[in-house]
């Protein structure tokens, strides 16, 4: 379709008033009330400046799609997987953009489990929204919207119920919390209040209006870091608008990043209950490596929410996650969480006596360099055939894209579904190695 917004299976984000209009937001919200079971939908938003206007287009369109609708407001995308769950309904829509910038915004899909929608479910919508095959229903049959009321209570007592509370009350911790003006700081603060934290909150209001770039990254939480060192806090912890991804930044002021986030909470994890570990292909290897120490299986799955959470479910994985800063806890729920990261790992540094950053020193070092370089859909084959060939000394893996893996480092290359390019990510015990196989693969393309 002309000027259409990014779809995946999962859901769609777009530039309001461009890609992403009212028009398009009810078309595709119809789309899945059409292909959603019976029951009520939840409806939730991140905190964006078009999110209230966003919400009432979404609502609309449920609730002419003869959809009951139980609006949440202001929730984070994991609170939105634990209603859903929590309330009994058909499914969900979290209405958010992510980490992109404030032109942004989006809309996530959940099936009725709580998860993000899968992708034969995702996909019978796509088609639908495609074909336009959506019907609005007659005056008498339209759906009600009740506003819901405490929505962060029951993920609340779900995070509290995976840690040792008043062993992290006894620590009285002192922590920033930079929710940076999106929707994590409203239950973020109430969990680290319930943890007798100290809080110092930065961009606690959820009006969008971003104090920095939304992806936390080291370059865009510079000012953040340089806040934790003047507060003098035992942890900095960040979090994207919608509130599914975590980067943490230490006692001393330096950045841990978002690999660091999934692997201090499995390594936390594995010393509360040994069994198998889950993390997509593009995730550190310290994940694996830890599974290893701690004698239990380690499962790779293909990148993405869903595909990580459904091996975890296939395996029966006692936690999981993505490097993009996502643990996922399935005593919580099976969505990226950063409340989940949050108070695991507070728990460990209460349980243990340690600081963030002995915490983060003790794991397996590496380092990971990201590249990308155009090439046609038509000549991937190609590109990947070629790359195994060279790199014949490496083990192949087709399960996503072509990943190579060494003793000591991996090169995972993946084309993009909504560009002519592919993307390297290589891993190595030095950075200057990761860009070395990054540099060498590009090169021979």
């Amino acid at each position: 379709m002309a000027n259409e917004p990014i779809i995946s299976i999962s859901g769609l984000r777009g530039i309001i008033g461009e890609t992403l209009t009212p028009i398009v937001a009810c078309n595709y919200v119809a789309a899945f009330a059409a292909e959603a079971p019976d029951g009520p939908i939840v409806v939730s938003r991140d905190g964006r400046a078009t999110g209230t206007m966003m919400a009432n287009a979404v609502n609309a369109a449920l609730s002419a799609s003869g959809r009951a609708v139980i609006y949440a407001d202001v929730a984070a995308t994991p609170t939105t997987g634990v209603l859903v769950r929590h309330l009994e309904a058909a499914g969900g829509i979290q209405i958010s953009a992510s980490h992109n910038p404030p032109e942004y915004n989006g809309l996530k899909l959940f099936a009725a489990n709580g998860r993000i929608i899968g992708a034969e479910a995702g996909q019978r919508v796509l088609d639908r929204y495609r074909s336009g095959d959506v019907t609005w229903k007659s005056h008498d049959v339209i759906g009600s919207i009740v506003n819901h009321g405490d929505v962060h209570e029951p993920h609340l007592r779900l995070v509290l119920g995976t840690v040792d509370v008043e062993k992290i009350r006894s620590k009285r911790f002192r922590v920033l919390l930079d929710s940076n003006n999106g929707s994590g700081s409203l239950l973020g603060k109430r969990l680290l209040d319930e943890l007798g934290c100290e809080v110092i909150a930065v961009g606690d209001t959820p009006n969008g209006h971003f104090g920095h770039t939304p992806e936390p990254t080291e370059a865009n939480l510079a000012g953040i870091a340089e806040r934790v060192r003047a507060e003098d806090v035992a942890v900095g912890f960040c979090q994207d608008p919608d509130a599914d991804r975590l980067a943490m930044i230490d006692e001393n002021g330096r950045y841990i990043g978002e690999e660091y986030t999934v692997s201090i909470t499995v390594n936390h994890r594995l010393s509360q209950t040994k069994g198998p570990i889950v993390t997509n292909c593009s995730t550190s290897r310290m994940a694996q490596d830890l599974a290893e120490q701690n004698g239990v299986e380690f499962f790779r799955s293909k990148v993405g929410e869903a595909n990580v959470c459904d091996l975890m479910i296939e395996k029966e994985a006692v936690f999981g996650g993505e490097g993009s800063g996502g643990p996922i806890d399935p005593r919580v729920g099976f969505v990226r969480d950063s409340f989940v990261g949050m108070a695991m790992t507070l728990d460990a540094m209460a349980s243990t006596g340690k600081s963030l950053s002995e915490l983060t020193n003790e794991l397996p070092r590496y380092e990971i360099y990201k590249d990308k370089t155009t090439v046609s859909s038509d000549a991937v084959a190609a590109v990947f055939a070629k790359l195994e060939s060279e790199f014949s000394d490496a083990t192949p893996d087709r399960m996503d894209g072509l990943r190579l893996d060494w003793d000591d480092k991996w090169l995972l290359v993946r084309a993009s579904n909504t560009e002519p390019i592919v993307r390297f990510i290589a891993e190595a015990k030095t950075l200057d190695d990761a860009k070395h196989v990054c540099d060498v693969a590009r090169s021979l393309i």
